[in-house]
């Protein structure tokens, strides 16, 4: 038997992304966030429109997806509550946001040259995805968010994460047994089986608040 409800929030279980966008110093900036979607080389971004990550998009137009696995969580999980917006808006300090200049450094992530755009790619991140943004618009009815639409210009991949035994001619794919995304559920980080670390984000004043429906999920820094 079905029980209709209304839950503090939506996030049925979508891929982890960490963003890189250049700020206006040309300094880097690094955001989890896990509203993506992707539809041939397209991809849909869902941001917080108090976030550096936003701001950078906007202007810059350009940006990396790295997707990382369940082995990089801790990494993502130390950019949680971090913003690379100062100063920081005083809804998301209330939500216990604090300013991070240096992104990378706190993740202890290593940024390397990306071949069609500006914004470093994450080193140890098996996916990196170079893109473009088309179009960003409002999105969302009482919510403080963007949805953007990013053409991918470059893919790179792990080697270890294509299907082995291609044929001659024949373009490589990736390994779906191969590849373990991070994903978040619920502000929860799991991979394909259980939960694999505990979410900062999950215990934190910020959810009590969106429990409460003062606050909102997109929050990428």
């Amino acid at each position: 038997m079905h029980k209709t409800i209304e839950p503090t929030i939506l996030y049925f279980g979508t891929p982890v992304a960490l963003i890189s966008t250049l700020n206006e110093d040309g300094s880097a900036n690094l955001a989890p966030m896990s509203s993506a979607w992707w539809l041939g080389w397209t991809c849909m971004l869902g941001l917080g429109s108090m976030g550096k990550t936003s701001d950078n998009l906007i202007r810059a137009r350009e940006c990396v997806i790295n997707l990382p696995s369940i082995h990089e969580v801790s990494a993502v999980d130390r950019l949680a509550l971090t913003t690379g917006k100062n100063p920081v808006p005083e809804r998301k300090r209330s939500w216990g946001y604090r300013f991070e200049a240096e992104k990378f450094r706190q993740a202890g992530l290593t940024p390397v040259v990306s071949e069609s755009v500006a914004p470093p790619r994450v080193l140890e991140c098996p996916v990196q995805m170079e893109g473009v943004v088309h179009d960003h618009r409002p999105f969302g009815k009482n919510v403080d968010a963007i949805a953007f639409e990013s053409h991918i210009t470059r893919l790179h991949v792990e080697e270890s994460l294509l299907a082995p035994g291609r044929a001659e001619g024949e373009k490589p794919h990736i390994d779906p047994e191969r590849w373990q995304p991070l994903l978040m559920s619920f502000c929860r980080f799991f991979g394909m089986g259980g939960e694999v670390h505990p979410s900062r984000l999950a215990e934190s004043d910020f959810m009590k608040l969106v429990a409460r429906g003062t606050g909102t999920p997109a929050t990428a820094g």
